[in-house]
């Protein structure tokens, strides 16, 4: 059995309208590549260091690389497309986690 793979997002949105469109086409893109939202947006707080994002996101996918197929996807390429000038900035990370113990 393959570890999950996490997609961590921040971001900072400066033009909520036309993101709106970018938010309603990447869900669909994530769940047909077998992923889900864990975050999307919502509150948060600094509990050490001094990173303080504007927004954060984080998804879920069954593996590393099936989190890849769904970034370099056609489904979310199309989506990204939509999301173009609409942040001050957006950065994702992959990540792979840990195995469950058998």
């Amino acid at each position: 059995m393959s570890a999950p793979a996490y997609v961590i997002v921040e971001m900072h949105i400066r033009d909520l309208e036309q993101y709106k469109q970018y938010m309603a086409e990447a869900p669909a893109a994530v769940k047909a590549a077998g992923g889900e939202y864990l975050v999307r947006g919502g509150r948060h707080e600094a509990l050490e260091g001094d990173w303080n994002p504007h927004r954060v996101a984080m998804l879920r996918f069954p593996s590393f690389d099936v989190a890849k197929a769904f970034y370099d996807g056609h489904a979310y390429q199309s989506a990204r497309q939509k999301r173009l000038g609409t942040t001050e900035y957006f950065n994702m990370v992959l990540v792979e986690g840990v195995a469950a113990p058998v």
